[in-house]
């Protein structure tokens, strides 16, 4: 049993996103052969060129590929991901502030009204490895519409806004990329 659960650790994944900064641009135009590079270490013998996380979110199982689409005529492209066990999942780019803030806070409040059968708290999980950033668990807001109908109530006050209000948000993002 012990076997099985250290393979089932080895086998999770985090999905993360890393950016050169832009000037190394101007950094490889300087010096094409990059001998300059082998010189001009950084800070104590490091990197000279240093990424940035942009984000980081566990998964939970292994990611096998990875696809940059578009799932309906005429809509957004998303990312969509597949996993050794035959889960599918999707990134989607958020296109205003507005949304950004709506969907941290709906989140926020699900993991405290919602939480997970097994006990475990939400936020642990998604930041097993690294903690999570920039990335919101869409399937856990999803579950707004599963929830009793007086904490829906509770959670939409405050938000601002009505249960079929939130509702409707989150109809509106899916329809926007998936369905």
């Amino acid at each position: 049993m012990n076997v099985l659960a250290e393979i089932q650790q080895q086998l999770t994944v985090v999905l993360f996103q890393m950016r050169l900064n832009e000037d190394v641009n101007d950094d490889v135009d300087e010096d094409p052969t990059g001998t300059k590079s082998l010189w001009d270490r950084g800070l104590l013998s490091g990197a000279s060129q240093k990424v940035d996380s942009v984000c980081n979110y566990h998964v939970g199982e292994t990611i096998m590929s990875l696809q940059k689409t578009t799932l309906v005529p005429g809509g957004s492209e998303c990312v969509v991901y597949t996993t050794m066990s035959g889960g599918v999942g999707i990134l989607v780019p958020f296109t205003s502030r507005e949304d950004i803030d709506f969907f941290q806070h709906l989140e926020m409040h699900m993991r405290q009204e919602h939480p997970p059968l097994c006990g475990r708290d939400h936020l642990h999980y998604r930041s097993y490895y690294f903690p999570c950033k920039n990335v919101i668990d869409g399937d856990l807001c999803e579950q707004f519409n599963s929830i009793e109908p007086g904490k829906r109530r509770s959670i939409a006050e405050d938000l601002d806004r009505t249960p079929s209000e939130v509702a409707k948000k989150l109809e509106d993002m899916r329809t926007r990329f998936a369905f």
